[in-house]
């Protein structure tokens, strides 16, 4: 039963496994550096927000089990990493709305860039929509 809980301030991440300083350090930036992206990403049409903070979690789990804790705990944030690292799996309305952001932000991309730069943010949205349409679909 002590599985299925949420990983929160009541229920501590386990401790991490020995590293050297300097590897903490670079994990722990790379967490930092994913967070700021993924939070730029709610702003941005073209920069996806959750892979980044998945990421950073990612990091995080490497490198700082307070910052993991404090990551898990936030109010905007944690549910999403919560979520993903119980089920694995995307919901259908959060595939459909990254979907229908990206084709936006692309279109909108491709008349405002230059034309020798205007396919680039449309073939990364592609490649993005294709890996999150490859992922499991969460039942609600």
């Amino acid at each position: 039963m002590q599985d299925e809980l949420p990983l929160t301030a009541e229920r501590s991440a386990p401790p991490l496994p020995a590293r050297l300083t300097w590897q903490r350090v670079l994990w722990l930036l790379a967490g930092i550096a994913s967070l700021v992206l993924g939070f730029v990403g709610i702003f941005v049409p073209l920069l996806p927000t959750t892979p980044f903070v998945l990421l950073a979690a990612f990091c995080f789990s490497r490198g700082s089990s307070r910052c993991e804790r404090w990551l898990l705990d936030h109010k905007l944030f944690g549910p999403m990493v919560r979520d993903w690292r119980a089920t694995r799996a995307v919901p259908l309305r959060a595939k459909q709305l990254a979907s229908v952001m990206m084709a936006f932000g692309s279109v909108t991309a491709l008349f405002k860039l230059p034309l020798l730069w205007a396919w680039l943010p449309g073939a990364s949205c592609a490649c993005v929509a294709w890996w999150l349409w490859s992922l499991p679909t969460r039942k609600s």
